[in-house]
C-alpha cells in the first residue's frame, strides 16, 4: 500500500482525534463529560454495533475464526502474563503494581480505533468478527485477570486488615469482566449464531441507529482523553507506553505467523495490539492506588507515539 493511500486512510481518523484533542484541551469537556462520552461508546454504540457484525456473520465463518481467538490470547493475556513476571522479578515490583504495569502494556484501545482504523483498511463487515473477539478476550479474561492478581497483591497490605476471601474476588471479577457490554454482547451474539440466529433487517436497523456513531464518537472520545491528560515522562510511563506500541505488535507478528493465520489475518491481528494503551486499564490502576501516574501517562504517550508506529506498521504490512 503506498504512503499516500495511508495517508487518505489515516488523515480523517486522526483529524477527529485531533477536534478530540483541542475540545479537552480547551476545557469543553473535562473527566466527567469524557467519562460519559466514553460511557456512551463502550456500552452502547460498539456493542450495538458488533452485535449486527457478529449476527450477521455465517455460522461456518464464525466456527473457522478459533485460531484467530487463540492468537489474541496468546499476544495479549500471554503478553501480560510474560510482563508481570518480568517486572516482577526483574524491576523488584510488587504483585499489585506488576499487574497494572503489565495491564497498560497489554490492552488495546481496540473499541475506539478498531472500526475506523481496520474498517478503512478491510472495509466495515470485515472487522466486526476480529474486534468482536478481542472486546471477549480483554473484557472476560484478561481484565479480570489483572482484578484478580492486584487484589492478591493487596490482601493483607494493612496490619489488621480484613481479607477478602480470593474465591470471592475471583468470583466477582470474572463475573464483572462478563457483565461489561464489551464482552457479554458479542459473547451472546456469538452463542446465537453458533445456533444458527441471524439478525433480521428490522433488528439491524434498530441496533445501527446507535452503532453508526461509533466510529466518529470513538475517535473524537480518544482525543478528549488526551487533550485532558496531563504526562509524565517517567521511566515507568515511556516503558508501558513502548512496550504497547512497538513491542507487542512485534511478539504478535511472531504468535500470528507460528499458529499460520492467512495474511489479511496476521495483519488485523498486529494492528489490533499495535493501538495506543486504554484508558479503561488506567483507570483499573487508579481503583488500584498503584501507578496512576504512569499509566495514565502512558496512555498519552501510547497515542502520540501510534501517530508514527500505525503508518509504519500498515505500509509494512499492506
Amino acid at each position: 500500500m503506498s504512503i499516500g493511500q495511508i495517508f487518505l486512510i489515516l488523515a480523517p481518523i486522526f483529524f477527529v482525534i485531533l477536534l478530540g484533542y483541542l475540545a479537552g484541551h480547551f476545557k469543553k469537556f473535562d473527566k466527567q463529560t469524557s467519562k460519559g462520552l466514553n460511557t456512551l461508546v463502550t456500552k452502547f454504540a460498539l456493542p450495538a454495533h458488533l452485535f449486527v457484525g457478529v449476527t450477521t456473520t455465517p455460522r461456518k465463518t464464525l466456527i473457522d475464526e478459533w485460531p484467530f481467538l487463540v492468537a489474541l490470547i496468546l499476544g495479549i493475556v500471554g503478553f501480560y502474563l510474560i510482563i508481570l513476571l518480568i517486572v516482577k522479578y526483574a524491576g523488584k515490583y510488587t504483585l499489585t503494581a506488576s499487574s497494572m504495569f503489565a495491564l497498560n502494556s497489554a490492552q488495546p484501545t481496540f473499541a475506539f480505533m478498531g472500526i475506523p482504523v481496520l474498517g478503512g483498511l478491510f472495509g466495515a463487515g470485515a472487522v466486526a468478527i476480529p474486534i468482536a473477539i478481542t472486546g471477549i478476550v480483554v473484557n472476560a479474561i484478561l481484565d479480570p485477570l489483572a482484578t484478580i492478581l492486584g487484589t492478591v497483591g493487596q490482601r493483607g497490605r494493612k496490619e489488621g486488615e480484613e481479607k477478602t476471601s480470593l474465591f470471592k474476588v475471583t468470583v466477582h471479577s470474572i463475573f464483572h469482566g462478563l457483565s461489561e457490554p464489551l464482552a457479554c454482547v458479542p459473547l451472546i451474539g456469538v452463542i446465537l449464531t453458533l445456533c444458527g440466529f441471524q439478525s433480521p433487517k428490522l433488528l439491524q436497523d434498530m441496533l445501527n441507529q446507535i452503532g453508526s456513531i461509533t466510529s466518529g464518537a470513538a475517535l473524537f472520545a480518544v482525543g478528549v482523553t488526551i487533550g485532558i491528560g496531563k504526562i509524565n515522562f517517567s521511566k515507568g510511563a515511556l516503558g508501558i507506553a513502548v512496550l504497547k506500541v512497538a513491542v507487542q505488535p512485534i511478539v504478535m507478528l511472531g504468535i500470528a505467523v507460528w499458529i499460520g493465520l492467512s495474511s489479511d489475518e496476521v495483519t488485523k491481528a498486529i494492528l489490533l495490539v499495535a493501538f495506543p494503551g486504554s484508558a479503561v486499564a488506567a483507570m483499573i490502576a487508579l481503583r488500584f492506588e498503584s501507578l496512576e501516574n504512569e499509566t495514565a501517562s502512558a496512555f498519552v504517550i501510547s497515542a502520540i507515539l501510534s501517530l508514527v508506529t500505525l503508518p509504519l506498521l500498515i505500509s509494512w504490512l499492506m
